[in-house]
């Protein structure tokens, strides 16, 4: 179990130390023009590619969306607490408290683990935080006019087209589908190039702070999300997805909304990296209680 685990996180942490040996070597980086490729392009391009050709029940789609939800407001509610123990800006650790690793990290976990029948429940978790996320993530990284950057955000788009798709079980025309997926494949890779460029940065504080960011988030994250499927009677094998995809490291995504909105973006790769490092021991424990 631990050498499967170990090939899927692998490529995580080889991005990350690209971009890592990259700056340390002296090189020149457009983090600025890089994140904006990512959130405008690569990014819209991903949701439809991941979920275009899926098929999920819409009942059991809407339930675990519902629990997904309530899930992440309840780790909104305890970014509070969770901020005053670190003594840190609630602003900042509240993106990283609610949104977890669902997609490049969390799907290929769930597929190891449960199997096709499993991997719909995760496809369902990732569109709901995906959808909070570049909703209510691109509100909170607004310099200007919230309303006016959501309604210019492509993400949110792809997300409300890749959702109509899912619903009436409709796929993309071949030629399309595959485009946006020849396109998505530079997404992932760059955001985590770009997380090593700012991991070059941190200093040694921010990595403890980060180790004890995660040993609070991670079973604040695993008994909200059990005690919320189970009140919401989720059948056995959604609710251990739904604790799974919820106990994920923090993703990547909330270091380039901190990038973008200038909070702290060196502290959230922190955090980042962190929570990656400690799934190594933490996701094999969680999957065979799960399993």
């Amino acid at each position: 179990m631990l050498a499967e685990l170990f090939a899927v996180m692998a490529p995580v942490l080889a991005g990350a130390g690209l971009g890592f040996t990259w700056i340390r070597l002296g090189y020149p980086y457009p983090v600025e023009f890089v994140t904006r490729l990512v959130f405008n392009i690569g990014t819209p391009a991903l949701v439809l590619a991941s979920l275009s050709g899926a098929e999920i029940d819409a009942g059991s789609f809407g339930r675990t969306m519902l629990a997904t939800a309530l899930v992440m407001i309840a780790m909104a509610a305890a970014t509070a607490a969770v901020a005053r123990l670190l003594g840190r800006d609630w602003r900042v650790l509240l993106a990283p408290m609610m949104y977890p690793n669902t997609g490049n990290m969390g799907l290929p976990v769930v597929l190891y683990a449960f199997g096709s029948a499993g991997f719909v429940f995760g496809i369902t978790v990732m569109v709901t935080v995906s959808l909070f996320q570049f909703t209510v993530g691109t509100v909170m990284a607004s310099r200007g006019n919230p309303l006016r950057e959501l309604a210019r955000t492509p993400v949110v788009y792809a997300i409300l087209i890749a959702l109509a798709l899912l619903l009436t079980d409709t796929e993309l025309p071949l030629w399309l589908d595959n485009s946006v997926d020849l396109i998505s494949g530079f997404t992932v890779p760059l955001m985590l190039i770009t997380l090593g460029v700012s991991l070059a940065s941190i200093q040694v504080k921010s990595l403890k702070s980060g180790i004890g960011f995660s040993l609070l988030r991670i079973p604040i994250a695993a008994l909200a999300a059990w005690g919320i499927g189970t009140l919401l009677g989720l059948p056995p094998l959604a609710l251990s997805i739904l604790v799974l995809q919820m106990s994920m490291p923090v993703a990547v995504f909330n270091y380039l909304f901190a990038q973008r909105a200038g909070r702290e973006p060196e502290y959230v790769a922190s955090l980042v990296f962190c929570s990656t490092l400690l799934s190594l021991l933490y996701l094999p424990i969680l999957l065979a209680i799960l399993m």
